[in-house]
């Protein structure tokens, strides 16, 4: 918005068009961009996927999965920490049949990336 202002000098008067905002001194929106402010913001930044502990992004994961493939899930849960988890994780992402006779057609990208994220998990955490 655009404020009307007159500017006096001697006999001469002007009339000027400012924007509102340059006329207050105290006006609310975006910090300035500077080393200080971005040091602050650095602790309240929210983290990363990748920054989660171990456990956090294997509970998420698993969350995923539960919510769609609930047996799937609970044999990720019993098989973890063995071997066989890695295995039977390359069998649901290569074959997309669960290695017990019961074949699907494939997974929804949320599930199929949750099952790369455990397998990889999985390997960092135990071999």
């Amino acid at each position: 918005m655009l404020v009307k202002r007159q500017l006096l000098s001697g006999n001469n008067a002007q009339i000027t068009d400012e924007p509102q905002a340059m006329n207050q001194k105290n006006y609310v929106g975006f910090p300035g961009i500077n080393t200080e402010t971005e040091t602050e913001d650095q602790a309240t930044r929210p983290m990363g996927l990748h920054e989660l502990p171990r456990q956090a992004r294997k509970e998420r994961e698993m969350e995923v999965i539960n919510r769609h493939h609930e047996r799937i899930a609970k044999a990720v849960a019993v098989f973890w920490g063995h071997k066989d988890c890695v295995e039977y994780l390359q069998t649901l992402i290569l074959n997309g049949g669960d290695g017990f006779g019961h074949a699907r057609i494939g997974f929804r990208t949320e599930v199929m990336t949750a099952l790369i994220n455990l397998s990889n998990l999985h390997e960092e955490e135990f071999h």
